[in-house]
């Protein structure tokens, strides 16, 4: 009797304090979030402004991409803000049904969760000042865009520009195209080189042949080329362009003879072949032509005649912005709260990965329902438990450093799905009829042994299809072999 009545008196109290803060935080926090959405809402004027039109400033274009990253994380924070209850409601299916222990555990979760608004409002207030601030600072930017040309007419959603466009690279993507056209004051003869740099597939190669298949571009040289160092053993350019890929020529020859090089340096790199490899370039190529080299390595920096340009693979927070608006398109997150609140979960669990964002995105798109979004919630936890349990690390880091990866399917729980290799290949070759995504998330039964299956066909240039090599096995099989071993 003591213990049932220690737990209404606890429960009575967590309840009475919960009343008193939500009727005195509560116009606060609404307050807040309201300011907060009319903020980001005049944050995304200016970005959607500013991305429609040509910026040669460099100033500008870090100034954009501070404000860019602030409305990221302002979306990302009113977001978890938005959909917290639900997060709540999860918690509590997780509780066992014993009265006692259910009662002790809703005294706690009343003051827990006072807690947790109260840091919420905090970040949601911080979210703001710093957004409002980098907005009042733009006043003299909004001035200046008037003066910029226009690039593009905006198309209706921002789903279909996010679509069409290299996501969280327009900084990076304006720097490279401002290298490429700006030419050199008369008389000067160094042939200019332009070094990028980033992580494995952090998008290095696709940014440079996106800003190559600009028309801009494609007017201002004769010839576009792309190699690797394995081809720096030849000594002269002439002889070179037997061994490189040549990726576009123009039709009117009267660009002065310009030529661009694209220099992919993978693994080890020779600096005394580039050294040689740039000496007959700069004898070889008229006036005016340029050469880019992208690499993991920051040892490539010091061959620049600029400064390099340096990808870093997407933070959460516009990582959730890419996820949500491809996920949603145009429907109206807020109304489908839990949905929206099921789809940051999945989010934070494909560790950043651009693949795997579109490919699950248009999984739950296509499904659009709740119950199936939760099963696929569900089923990637269970995964990736699993794979770090057995082998250590996140299946996406492991694919990320092409190494062997270890999936499951969400439809046959028995089998195992290893994925041994990945490549892309060209949109013009011909792909698997099979998807990944139809193996671990549908009723497709791949064939056995090894096979080839199709995970995205990416819609910007160079429009690369990304294949893996599977092998389904079966996992109580796979299990006895461990244990063997």
């Amino acid at each position: 009797m003591e213990i049932f009545l220690s737990a209404v008196l606890g429960e009575l109290a967590s309840r009475s304090i919960n009343f008193f803060t939500s009727k005195s935080s509560k116009p606060r926090v609404l307050d807040v979030e309201g300011s907060l959405q009319r903020a980001l809402l005049r944050a995304q004027v200016i970005i959607d402004e500013a991305t429609g039109r040509h910026i040669t400033n460099q100033a500008m274009l870090q100034q954009l991409d501070m404000l860019r990253n602030a409305m990221y994380q302002g979306c990302y924070k009113l977001d978890a803000f938005r959909y917290q209850h639900h997060d709540e409601k999860y918690a509590e299916d997780q509780v066992v049904s014993h009265s006692f222990f259910v009662s002790k555990v809703n005294s706690m979760k009343g003051i827990c969760s006072s807690k947790r608004k109260t840091q919420i409002l905090e970040q949601l207030e911080d979210a703001l000042d710093n957004l409002s601030t980098m907005i009042i600072d733009m006043k003299e930017l909004v001035l200046f865009l008037t003066s910029y040309p226009h690039l593009y007419r905006q198309p209706y959603s921002m789903h279909l520009l996010l679509g069409k466009c290299m996501f969280g690279r327009q900084m990076e993507a304006y720097l490279v195209l401002n290298f490429l056209l700006h030419t050199q004051p008369n008389g000067a003869e160094e042939l200019e080189v332009l070094p990028v740099v980033g992580p494995i597939k952090v998008g290095k190669s696709t940014l440079v042949a996106h800003v190559c298949n600009d028309e801009r571009v494609r007017d201002h040289f004769s010839e576009i080329m792309f190699l690797s160092n394995h081809d720096f053993k030849y000594e002269k350019l002439t002889y070179l362009r037997e061994g490189c890929v040549k990726k576009h020529q123009n039709s009117t020859p009267s660009k002065y003879g310009r030529m661009l090089v694209v220099v992919e340096a993978t693994g080890d790199f020779n600096e005394d072949e580039w050294k040689r490899l740039y000496a007959s370039s700069k004898q070889c190529m008229a006036s005016g032509s340029k050469i880019i080299i992208t690499s993991r390595s920051d040892k490539i920096t010091k061959l620049g005649t600029t400064r390099a340009v340096t990808l870093k693979y997407l933070s959460e927070e516009a990582y959730w912005y890419f996820f949500k608006t491809h996920v949603f398109g145009s429907t109206d997150p807020t109304m489908h709260p839990r949905m929206a609140y099921v789809a940051m979960e999945i989010a934070r669990m494909l560790n950043r990965s651009l693949n795997a964002a579109t490919t699950i995105a248009c999984l739950l798109r296509d499904k659009f329902g709740i119950h199936f979004w939760c099963k696929v919630l569900t089923f990637l936890r269970g995964l990736i438990k699993w794979h770090v349990s057995s082998f250590g690390e996140h299946p996406g880091d492991a694919l990320r450093q092409y190494k062997p990866a270890h999936l499951r399917s969400m439809v046959r729980t028995s089998e195992e799905i290893v994925v041994h290799h990945q490549y892309n290949c060209s949109s013009q070759e011909e792909v698997p009829k099979i998807s990944l995504a139809s193996v671990m998330y549908g009723n497709v039964k791949p064939p056995s042994g090894k096979f080839e299956a199709l995970v995205w066909r990416s819609p910007i240039p160079p429009c690369y299809n990304y294949i893996y090599t599977c092998e389904v096995r079966d996992l109580k099989t796979t299990a006895v072999k461990r244990k063997r071993s």
